[in-house]
């Protein structure tokens, strides 16, 4: 069988979780959408179902995935409805869903269900991408409270730039939410991960903690006290497969972008751009080879990449190679390859999952 594999670790899940709830200091939303950032959106759920205040996707397909799955704490759809016949689903399933723009409020007005829907009402703040201007904001707000098919409302709004440290636009936006939110009634929901980690003035009732989550610092390589507790979740390993040796001059892979300074030892790994891993990591991007700080050398190919063996006097055929976890980390990755950890994460494919829980 081919190698390659990723271990999810779900006590860390639950550690950053953990983490993120106690930050915030009310209840907190485990955002699982996009297959929980490729880690498994089921598996996930399941591992943080005994503690979760809820949990949030992006779209009604991934909830009752997880309905399906036996989850039956609240779930939000993080971009609302598409269509109006998903309403009926959304009740029949007891999920919650956002309410972002004029024509999902006209549909909920007009919608007549038996059942109650809980709607989280979306002001947009400075995003400038879902969400209601402050005046649409109040008015949306004042008719969808005074219908009787509506459960009381949450306020929300999205951070555009709290994972930058030194810009104050996330205060700003917590200024337009709390002047659009003066005097209605609801619980308010504004953390984002970056949010929850480093802005506690913009700490309320709900948070929505994504990226934190699968253990990546949103401020890397910046430091940040309360990032450098999480804990990474995933680890991508695979194994050496062939070695070859070549003298001074000679090229590896593609493009020959490594050439040999040295008699080098090349490693095979199977892993390659179709597994998610950056198709352009530079030569000397950091892997560990038996447990030991290594480097990738050579352009990544689809299904193949290749390390240094040459100070690894004892790695060979079977060596294991971790690409990220621990170390190096996910974020630092993609960093080194003009990428991000979202990028990262969410792109993994092809690589079986294996859970690890305490």
């Amino acid at each position: 069988m081919r190698p390659a594999k990723a271990l999810i670790d779900l006590d860390a899940l639950r550690h950053n979780y953990r983490l993120a709830r106690r930050l915030n200091g009310g209840k907190a939303l485990a955002v699982v959408k996009a297959d929980a950032y490729g880690h498994g959106a089921v598996a996930c759920a399941r591992a943080l179902a005994n503690e979760a205040d809820g949990f949030a996707v992006a779209c009604i397909e991934e909830a009752l995935e997880l309905r399906a799955a036996g989850i039956r704490n609240p779930i939000l759809l993080l971009e609302g409805f598409f269509g109006t016949d998903e309403l009926p689903l959304i009740v029949e399933h007891d999920l919650w869903t956002a309410v972002a723009s004029p024509q999902q409020v006209e549909a909920v007005l007009a919608y007549r269900g038996e059942a109650p829907l809980h709607v989280w009402l979306l002001l947009d703040s400075g995003m400038h991408r879902l969400g209601l201007m402050p005046d649409a904001f109040r008015a949306a707000h004042a008719k969808l409270s005074a219908q009787p098919n509506i459960s009381p409302l949450t306020l929300m709004t999205h951070f555009a730039r709290a994972d930058e440290l030194d810009c104050q636009r996330t205060l700003e936006q917590r200024e337009t939410f709390l002047r659009a939110t003066q005097g209605l009634a609801g619980e308010t929901s504004l953390c984002n991960s970056a949010a929850s980690l480093a802005w506690p003035q913009v700490r309320n009732d709900w948070a929505r903690p994504g990226l934190m989550l699968y253990g990546a610092d949103p401020f890397f390589p910046q430091a940040n006290t309360n990032a450098a507790q999480l804990k990474p979740v995933m680890t991508v390993s695979s194994r050496v497969f062939a070695v070859r040796e070549i003298p001074i001059g000679e090229p590896v892979g593609y493009g020959a972008r490594f050439v040999a300074e040295r008699p080098t030892r090349v490693g095979v790994v199977a892993m390659g751009y179709a597994d998610g891993y950056p198709q352009f990591a530079p030569n000397g991007t950091p892997v560990m080879i038996d447990g030991l700080p290594g480097q990738l050398i050579g352009r990544v190919s689809m299904d193949m990449l290749t390390v240094d063996l040459t100070d690894h006097p004892l790695a060979g055929i079977g060596s294991s190679v971790q690409l990220w976890g621990t170390a190096p980390l996910a974020v630092d990755l993609a960093r080194r390859c003009h990428s991000s950890a979202y990028e990262l994460l969410c792109g993994l494919k092809r690589v079986p999952r294996t859970y690890l829980d305490a």
